[in-house]
């Protein structure tokens, strides 16, 4: 297919995306009480395989083929990445110094608990056909396991605190600062399954190092490179210029990682956490959000369910699997967090709406499971499993925090 046939056929792919997530997003909103990006992750599945592939399998084909997905692949990473880079932006450390004891108790639970399960799963896990891919040792199987179990969609988090006006909350406090703690150390440790799955122990050297190297600078050098730009948004605001050259620093930042063999996602978050605070980060925000969660967002959402068949679970025992994920990746974080919670004194409406929140995985999880499919470290039937994973547990926060807090029931449905 030449571009000039491939380029209104991805004007078609694109119209189709948005208002196909903006319908699902409504009918979770309005009927299931779910937020918007819930019904986005159920769009992008109902676009691939798993539903339009079976009942128009003609259409899918002719909708997505194989040479409009590298297209669609390529924006929905630098999508991603943007998305990971806003993430960044409202990064806040002062988070870290409230309710210390109780968010470093939650924060621990939630990743200690899953990797413990991640450790007593995988070795059944590797030794059944067809989940990890060709290579993959036991100990990275369990890394990337536990990472995908102790995974907190802190975006999502983020925004249910901040919409329902829970940011000084206990709460609110208390779930950013164990979720930001959570997912840092989550990402690290992908980062460094990824570092090791070349073979060559100097790829890992570079990824790790490099890694970590760009890490250091952005957190020591970053702010004080960054201050004149700080200062000239304090005057003018962010004007067309200064938001060329932010997204020419991103775009550096995202393929560094890509470069040294780690991804997009850490470049973006990473620059984000190191903007000055302020007007820069605040109009930063507001210019780049809405056309990230309502074009790109989607397009990621869709190139994901393109990968997910669900119809690949299609045995008792790969059923068996998915149930013992979902189960393992509910009782170990939702139910550790809530625990944590509680032995550190919170009352039970606390402790059930962080459990709730911090059980949650969303985009996270589809991050984290795009990364390891595009890696080889798992295959389309252990993602499929991962994204039922995802997407129930992440159905499941709106009812438990309203249980929880019985009087925001009605505010999480509107």
């Amino acid at each position: 297919m030449s571009p000039a046939q491939l380029s209104p056929l991805f004007f078609a792919e694109i119209a189709i995306v948005i208002v196909a997530a903006r319908a699902v997003g409504w009918v979770g909103r309005r009927y299931l009480g779910q937020p918007q990006v819930v019904g986005e992750m159920l769009a992008g599945v109902i676009l691939g395989p798993s539903l339009l592939g079976i009942v128009a399998p003609g259409w899918e084909a002719a909708l997505f083929p194989k040479e409009a997905r590298s297209l669609l692949y390529i924006l929905s990473q630098f999508g991603v990445g943007l998305y990971m880079f806003i993430v960044g932006l409202g990064f806040r450390s002062d988070h870290f110094r409230t309710r210390a004891k109780s968010a470093v108790a939650v924060s621990l639970s939630g990743m200690a608990v899953p990797f413990a399960l991640a450790a007593l799963l995988s070795p059944w896990l590797v030794r059944a056909p067809g989940l990890f891919g060709r290579g993959v040792a036991p100990l990275q199987a369990t890394l990337f396991l536990g990472a995908a179990i102790a995974i907190t969609a802190f975006p999502m988090l983020a925004r249910i605190i901040r919409e329902r006006g829970l940011s000084d909350s206990r709460v609110g406090t208390l779930a950013l600062a164990a979720g930001a703690i959570d997912d840092a150390s989550a990402w690290a440790v992908l980062a460094l399954v990824l570092a090791t799955l070349g073979g060559d122990p100097w790829t890992a050297v570079r990824a790790i190092g490099g890694g970590v190297l760009f890490a250091v600078v952005a957190f020591t050098a970053g702010p004080k490179l960054l201050a004149p730009l700080g200062r000239r948004a304090e005057r003018v605001g962010v004007d067309t210029g200064l938001l060329a050259l932010t997204l020419g620093l991103y775009a550096l930042c995202a393929g560094a990682m890509d470069f040294i063999g780690l991804h997009a996602v850490f470049g973006g978050f990473l620059l984000g956490a190191v903007i000055p605070r302020g007007r820069y980060a605040d109009d930063l925000q507001k210019q780049l959000e809405p056309i990230t969660v309502a074009l790109l967002l989607p397009i990621f959402f869709t190139f994901s369910g393109l990968n997910t068949q669900l119809t690949l679970v299609n045995s008792l025992s790969l059923a068996g699997v998915a149930l013992a994920v979902l189960a393992a990746s509910v009782l170990a974080k939702g139910g550790a967090c809530y625990v944590a919670a509680r032995l550190t004194g919170q009352d039970h409406a606390t402790a059930l709406g962080v459990g709730a929140l911090m059980n949650a995985r969303g985009l996270m999880e589809l991050i984290i499971t795009n990364i390891g499919l595009q890696h080889g470290v798992i295959t389309p039937v252990l993602f499929s499993v991962l994204v039922i994973m995802a997407i129930v547990t992440t159905l499941m926060t709106s009812p438990l925090f309203a249980l929880a807090y019985p009087g925001l029931q009605r505010e999480l449905k509107a």
